[in-house]
């Protein structure tokens, strides 16, 4: 292989890692949320949560997802709802 080949080759492989090296990355982290309660109730904590994550230079979607499950004053449901969480299957 000549020198210009060799460099050619380089150059191309050092392009194509970045692609390759986050699709092997897998699954974003997902954070999993359990709340007694309803979505509504919640609705000023859960923007606090999201702007949290985004002021330590998360978003949503792109670095993590957030699993919201509610039991809607059911207690009774937060084991069934935990189990869930749990066992989900990855996209």
């Amino acid at each position: 292989m000549r020198r210009r080949e060799l460099f050619e080759y380089a150059i191309a492989t050092a392009a194509a890692w970045p692609a390759s090296a986050r699709s092997q990355q897998g699954a974003i982290p997902v954070i999993g949320f359990l709340s007694g309660g309803s979505g509504g109730d919640l609705s000023p904590d859960i923007d606090g949560l999201q702007q949290g994550l985004a002021e330590s230079g998360y978003v949503l979607g792109r670095d993590l997802r957030i699993e919201y499950r509610w039991a809607e004053g059911q207690f009774d449901r937060l084991s069934a709802l935990a189990a869930d969480l749990t066992t989900r299957r990855l996209p």
